[in-house]
């Protein structure tokens, strides 16, 4: 090992002492070259130097005296070269506002040139910037642009730089599978140029990318493929961080064993080394472990040390991790009231968060006024005044176009009035009959409606009324006989208590059919007109998610997000009404250990929603009864009781919305529930 040191310590002394050498012989050629094109090659060679050297202050010395030099000699890749290094050297000292001006500057030296290479040199420059601004749009374009020159030309140092400047930009503005995709090139540009700290970077975004799209495997892949490349000395932080990252993967799919190998391992490593934010952490994951297993007291335990960490370190996204592990312990415990309490806490900080990690846009500021160059008007004067001429030419060109235009417009108009003046009066005459004609017509027609709608509505109320007698009447007379038992000491507490859950249910049972029977007879007697309006599905999707999650826990369901940001023109409330009896619908219908799956996609222009889950499944002869007017209903896996209405209340308000619904099942296999809506206003 102590060879190894003394080796590394060699070759750095020797590219040092080689760098220094290749700066000070620089130096002296300058000294005695003449004020030509070859000094000027020669002090781009000795700036570029310097930069490398990271000594820019002696660097920006030579770029000033190089820049008059290029000026005096109309130097056009000379005058480029100097302001893309000024500006280089503008971005590392954080002047952004000055350092886009010089690679503008630049760029308009290199379109002179024709300097396709240059040119993407500087927009890569430019998106660099951008990106670190938050203004990923304008940074996306000026790195998507250079790419093409770079994959040309093979460059694999810019490649590397502008492969992860797009992964960085697409995965702020929620673009993880291009993010994915560019941070996979990165990598391997950079296995290539066997930079170990850009390798070491990849891969773990990569992983950290996968775990995003619970692609749980993949990110274990990636991360222990970390684990592999890093030195045991310089990298312990980064250790830390990723050994309860693997842990929580594993603990994703539920492989315990594994879990807490890899948790346990990074809880003591990271007390080791004393890095407060692994401890943390590894605290809340092994917590979560111990909480799925039912070590309550030692979770809790743990669950308090990592809220007490957190604070102290103001790590917000583990600190919201914490809150909810509060709320499931104190709800597992039955303490309701604590667990509202970190509920709240919960969703207060999760608003504060996707606050934060919206992209900010900076304020566009005035553009710097450069001076005129004088050495350079000499040089620009013939074409300025040629360019000059041709636009005076067009402009005639075009003011002729415009008088010829104009002049025929107010011909064709002044014909037309004549013939709508001529035609007035007999078309006024033909429309007051066909307004009287319509107006009868549209009174016979609102007759007609009125009269259906009555007639629907007592076959509405003689349906409402069978099932409010039939499966209400059930649940509230069960939840009151419960009540009264213990009222009159038919039953000790004790017996009482091993009813709740019966108790419980039913209520649960009551609240869903009031709540389905509410929504299905407003449908059905009034005129219900959606209010369509652009929202993000993946925002239902998650709100309807947290309100089955006692029960998923409960079922030991695992229910698997892969919705991401898309959105959907329609009535948003109706469409929350059918994506939570969909959802609900999923979880009663499944058995313990089944999977849902929640995600959406682009069918053709429009968004497919698809609930899917490995329950039990729905034969033939049922699939056509889901959706018919009926009552159909059956019981769910744990004997939930259902109403019949929830399919019947989904199918119309899809319908309401110019959407469509289906579904797909083989008994015993599972069921998939797809939803077909407008991305956009449908055309009339």
């Amino acid at each position: 090992m102590k060879q190894l040191i003394t080796l590394a310590v060699l070759c750095m002394s020797l590219f040092c002492f080689s760098q220094t050498n290749e700066i000070d012989s620089l130096t002296v050629e300058l000294a005695y070259q003449k004020q030509d094109s070859s000094k000027v090659e020669t002090s781009l060679r000795l700036v570029k130097a310097l930069y490398e050297a990271k000594s820019y202050k002696k660097a920006l010395t030579y770029i000033d005296n190089t820049e008059r030099l290029t000026k005096f000699l109309n130097h056009t890749k000379g005058i480029a070269e100097v302001n893309y290094y000024k500006a280089l050297i503008y971005a590392y000292n954080e002047d952004y506002y000055n350092a886009i001006d010089g690679y503008n500057r630049s760029r308009r030296y290199y379109s002179q040139l024709g300097d396709t290479l240059g040119i993407a040199k500087v927009n890569n420059s430019i998106g660099l910037i951008e990106i670190k601004r938050g203004n990923y749009g304008v940074g996306l374009q000026n790195s998507l642009s250079a790419i093409q020159i770079f994959e040309t030309k093979n460059l694999k140092n810019e490649l590397s730089s502008a492969y992860n400047n797009l992964a960085e930009a697409y995965y702020n503005t929620q673009q993880v599978d291009k993010s994915l995709e560019f941070n996979i090139k990165a990598l391997g540009v950079r296995e290539q140029l066997k930079d170990s700290l850009g390798i070491k970077t990849s891969t773990r975004n990569i992983a950290t990318l996968y775990s995003e799209r619970k692609e749980h495997r993949k990110a274990i892949e990636y991360y222990e493929k970390v684990l592999k490349l890093l030195n045991p000395k310089t990298d312990q932080t980064l250790k830390g961080e990723i050994l309860p990252r693997i842990g929580a993967e594993y603990l994703r799919f539920k492989d315990y064993d594994k879990a807490a190998e890899y948790l346990v391992q990074g809880l003591k490593f990271n007390r080791k080394i004393k890095n407060d934010d692994g401890v943390l952490r590894a605290l809340n994951a092994v917590s979560e472990l111990n909480i799925q297993q039912g070590y309550l007291k030692t979770a809790t335990i743990q669950v308090n040390e990592a809220y007490a960490i957190a604070t102290k370190i103001d790590n917000k996204p583990e600190l919201l991790k914490n809150y909810n592990l509060h709320k499931q312990l104190d709800s597992t415990k039955g303490r309701f009231q604590n667990a509202f309490f970190w509920q709240s806490k919960y969703y207060n900080l999760k608003r504060e968060l996707d606050k934060e990690t919206q992209p900010v846009i900076p304020v566009i500021t005035e553009p710097i006024e450069v001076e005129p160059v004088e050495d350079l008007k000499d040089f620009n004067t013939i074409a300025i005044q040629e360019q000059d001429e041709k636009e005076a030419i067009e402009f005639k060109k075009l003011k002729a176009i415009s008088y010829v235009l104009g002049a025929a417009f107010l011909i064709v108009s002044t014909i037309l009035l004549l013939i709508y003046l001529k035609r007035k009066n007999t078309i006024k005459f033909n429309q007051e009959l066909r307004d009287k004609n319509k107006e009868i017509n549209l009174k016979n027609r609102e007759f007609a409606q009125q009269t259906k709608h009555l007639e629907e509505v007592n076959s509405v109320k003689d349906r409402l009324f069978s099932i409010v007698s039939h499966d209400l009447k059930d649940s509230i007379s069960s939840i009151k006989g419960f009540i009264d038992l213990l009222k009159e000491d038919s039953i000790s507490r004790e017996e009482f208590y091993d009813l709740v859950p019966e108790l419980s249910e039913n209520a649960d049972s009551a609240s869903q059919l009031l709540y389905n029977l509410l929504n299905w007879s407003k449908s059905q007697m009034q005129n219900l007109e959606p209010k369509a309006e652009l929202f993000n599905i993946q925002d239902i999707f998650r709100n309807k998610i947290s309100l089955v999650e006692q029960k998923v826990e409960q079922k030991r369901i695992v229910l698997i997000d892969e919705s991401h940001r898309d959105f959907i023109y329609a009535d948003k409330s109706m469409i929350e009404i059918v994506v939570q009896n969909l959802i609900t619908n999923a979880v009663k219908f499944t058995r313990v250990g089944d999977t849902i799956t929640v995600s959406n996609s682009d069918l053709n222009g429009k968004s497919l929603i698809c609930i899917e889950d490995t329950g039990v499944g729905i034969s033939r002869e049922n699939i056509d009864k889901l959706f018919q007017s009926g009552t159909y209903t059956t019981r769910g896996t744990s004997n939930e009781k259902g109403t019949g209405l929830g399919l019947t209340i989904c199918k119309e308000l899809v319908e309401l919305n110019n959407g469509r619904i289906w579904v797909e099942s083989t008994p015993g296999i599972g069921t998939k529930f797809y939803v077909e809506l407008p991305k956009i206003e449908p055309n009339n």
